[in-house]
C-alpha cells in the first residue's frame, strides 16, 4: 500500500510538472492567430499565456518596472530593441536552438539596431501609411502626408497613438529627417501637427482598423496589417503610400532578462519560423513576412497585394526609426503637449 501511494504521488507530480509547462508572450493585441497558439500547444504540450500592450512605450515601461521578469517573450519594434538593450532588459538568443533560422530574409537581419541578431528574431515587418475607405472618399485626394492637412478633412482622420510614426508626418511636411534630434526641428514638427488637430477625430493604437470598419472615420494613419484586415472586412479599403516616403518597421521576438521559461521561448520562436506557421500568421494578421519560405505558400493574390508586400519604389523611399537616446524625452514632451491640445 505504501509503495502504491509513493508511485501515485510520483505520477501526480509528473502530471503537475507537465501542466505547468508554459511560455508567457507579451505581444501587441490581435497580433498572432489563435490557430498558431493552439497548434504549438498541441504539438509541444506547452501552454502559451498571452498578455498584450498597445504601444512600445507601455511595453518598455512594464518590463522596466518588473526588471524583465514575468514574461518569456516580448515583441518590440525596431528601435525599441536598442533601447531595451541599453536598459539591460534582454538576454541573448541562442541561435543554435533555432533550426528554422535560415528561412528568414537576410536583408532584414544584422541591422544596426541589433548587429548579428544577438537579441532579436524578426516576426513581422511592415509600414505605416494611410488607409482610406473608398466608399466614403476618393483615395486620389491623398497622395502625400501634407494632404492630410486639407481643411475639407476636418474631423475625419484617425491617427495612431504612436509618437514616432506621427512625428514623422510633421517632420516630412517641414522637410526634416525622421530621426532628427534637433529640438528646433522637432518643435516645428509639433507646431505643424497642432495645425492638423482640427482634422483628427481620435488617436488609437489598439485595433485602429475598427473605427474605419465601423464607419466612424473615412481614413486613418495605420499599420499595413490593420489596413489589410479592414480590407478583408469591408472590401473597400485602399492603402495609400504617401509620395514623400513612409516609415518601415520590424517587430521581433526578444527574450526578457528575467524570463523563467527560456527553453520554451526558443521552441516557440523556432515554431513560428516554420513556413506553414508563417503562412497562418500573415493570413491572420496581414503584415509582411520576413520568412522567405512562407512567401511561396501564400496565394497569388496575397503575394501581389501592395498592402502585404510593398512595391520596390515604396521601399526605396522608406526609412526606419532609430533609437534617439536622450532626444526621446524631447519627442515625448511635445507628444504629450500635442495630445493635451486635442483633449
Amino acid at each position: 500500500m505504501k509503495k502504491w501511494l509513493t508511485l501515485t504521488a510520483a505520477a501526480l507530480f509528473s502530471v503537475s510538472a507537465i501542466a505547468q509547462e508554459k511560455v508567457v508572450l507579451y505581444n501587441w493585441a490581435d497580433y498572432i492567430p489563435d490557430s498558431v497558439l493552439t497548434a504549438f500547444t498541441k504539438e509541444t504540450g506547452i501552454k502559451v499565456e498571452v498578455a498584450t500592450f498597445d504601444s512600445n512605450e507601455t511595453m518598455f515601461a512594464k518590463l522596466q518596472l518588473v526588471n524583465g521578469k514575468g514574461y518569456d517573450l516580448a515583441v518590440p519594434t525596431t528601435y525599441f530593441i536598442e533601447r531595451m538593450k541599453r536598459a539591460d532588459l534582454l538576454q541573448p538568443i541562442d541561435k543554435s536552438k533555432l533550426k528554422n533560422l535560415d528561412n528568414l530574409e537576410p536583408s532584414l537581419l544584422d541591422q544596426a539596431y541589433d548587429p548579428g541578431n544577438e537579441y532579436s528574431i524578426p516576426y513581422l515587418w511592415g509600414s505605416t501609411a494611410i488607409a482610406v475607405n473608398t466608399d466614403e472618399m476618393d483615395p486620389s485626394s491623398v497622395t502625400s502626408w501634407k494632404d492630410l492637412w486639407k481643411p475639407e478633412f476636418k474631423d475625419q482622420l484617425l491617427l495612431l497613438d504612436d509618437v514616432r510614426d506621427i512625428f514623422l508626418m510633421g517632420l516630412k511636411v517641414k522637410g526634416f529627417e525622421n530621426n532628427t534630434t534637433n529640438e528646433d526641428e522637432i518643435r516645428q514638427a509639433y507646431e505643424a501637427l497642432v495645425e492638423l488637430l482640427p482634422n483628427v477625430k481620435l488617436f488609437l493604437s489598439d485595433s485602429p482598423k475598427l473605427p474605419l470598419i465601423q464607419g466612424n472615420v473615412p481614413m486613418g494613419v495605420m499599420w499595413n496589417g490593420e489596413a489589410y484586415m479592414a480590407q478583408v472586412e469591408l472590401g473597400t479599403v485602399e492603402y495609400v503610400y504617401p509620395s514623400d516616403g513612409v516609415t518601415f518597421w520590424v517587430d521581433s521576438f526578444v527574450i526578457p532578462k528575467g524570463a523563467e521559461n527560456v527553453e520554451n521561448a526558443h521552441r516557440f520562436i523556432d515554431f513560428i519560423l516554420r513556413p506553414e506557421m508563417g503562412k497562418l500568421v500573415v493570413e491572420g494578421v496581414g503584415n509582411s513576412t520576413p520568412n522567405r519560405a512562407t512567401i511561396p505558400l501564400l496565394s497569388e493574390e496575397m503575394r501581389n497585394d501592395p498592402m502585404v508586400v510593398p512595391p520596390a519604389s515604396v521601399i526605396e523611399k522608406g526609412t526606419y526609426h532609430t533609437d534617439l537616446g536622450e532626444a526621446n524625452a524631447i519627442y515625448e514632451k511635445y507628444w504629450q503637449m500635442l495630445k493635451q491640445n486635442k483633449s
